[in-house]
């Protein structure tokens, strides 16, 4: 099976996350598909975003679901990279993207692709924004037996996410095959040191990483999805775990992968999705297959 690497919130390494640059220059590179991540708006538009609040990513402050899409486009998300935008790819104004017009744009590029959503949680809309999701991707022709979407069925769709019962909502209606569980390390101290020193809104992001060391690895053994998403260092405490994972025919979608030596250790498992914040530089020089 060939190796797929997945751009990491798009080609992050050149042009700020989740952008229509880093999308764009991801799908010119050849990767052979794109991770994002989403929120919802104030005013319900699934925004590409990574982070519950924009302080990160932009020129401004405050949680992503404070803003209307209107508001958001005023904001420049292309802060965390020097990098000269070509004129091809948009001005700063156009950078922060829908999920809607993600696909749009995955559309009229004319390649297959694969398409990772990663739904984050904690949101203030709870199951509002898998549904939310749900509904921009019935817009796209979305079969949610094949995951195929796009005029031309030529996206691939898949949906992630740390929280379990995410993953559970989606299970009701979608074939497993396109759910993947993911999982992290966390301390499982930090929560409470998090809540202590008053930072509420981390710590609520926390909790949920932390189930999915637990909750999430319920989620797998009862077949609720047909992908798994640790990061390296899990699997290289738990390879075990994973190896048996992929014996039962599971696939293993491992983040974020932009070591060569972390490339050729998952590769030599049997692991064949990958995902890199520089897709076309890691599969350069790990010469996967």
């Amino acid at each position: 099976m060939h190796t797929q690497i997945f751009a990491h919130r798009g080609s992050s390494t050149k042009y700020a996350e989740n952008t229509r640059a880093a999308y764009l220059e991801a799908i010119a590179e050849g990767a052979d598909g794109i991770e994002c991540d989403v929120h919802l708006s104030a005013d319900g538009h699934v925004i590409c975003h990574h982070d519950p609040t924009v302080n990160r990513t932009s020129n401004a402050a405050g949680p992503v679901g404070s803003y209307t899409l209107a508001q958001l486009r005023q904001l420049d998300f292309t802060v965390l990279r020097d990098e000269p935008i070509p004129d091809t790819y948009g001005t700063v104004v156009e950078q922060l993207l829908t999920l809607d017009e993600l696909l749009l744009h995955i559309d009229q590029c004319e390649v297959e692709l694969a398409l990772a959503v990663e739904i984050k949680h904690p949101s203030p809309a709870g199951r509002g924004l898998e549904d939310a999701v749900l509904a921009v991707l019935a817009a796209h022709g979305f079969d949610p037996v094949t995951g195929r979407a796009g005029s031309r069925g030529q996206i691939r769709v898949s949906i992630m996410s740390f929280e379990p019962e995410a993953i559970r909502y989606l299970a009701r209606t979608l074939n497993p095959e396109l759910l993947c569980q993911l999982i992290t390390q966390v301390d499982e101290q930090w929560v409470d040191e998090l809540l202590a020193s008053g930072q509420t809104d981390r710590a609520a992001v926390y909790e949920v990483l932390q189930r999915s060391m637990h909750e999430g690895i319920e989620v797998i053994e009862q077949g609720l999805v047909g992908l798994v998403g640790p990061g390296v260092a899990w699997v290289r405490q738990h390879e075990a775990k994973v190896q048996a994972w992929l014996a039962r025919g599971l696939e293993a979608r491992i983040w974020t992968v932009d070591s060569v030596d972390d490339a050729r250790y998952l590769h030599s498992l049997g692991v064949r999705q990958l995902t890199s914040n520089h897709p076309r530089v890691l599969r350069e020089k790990s010469k996967l297959e």
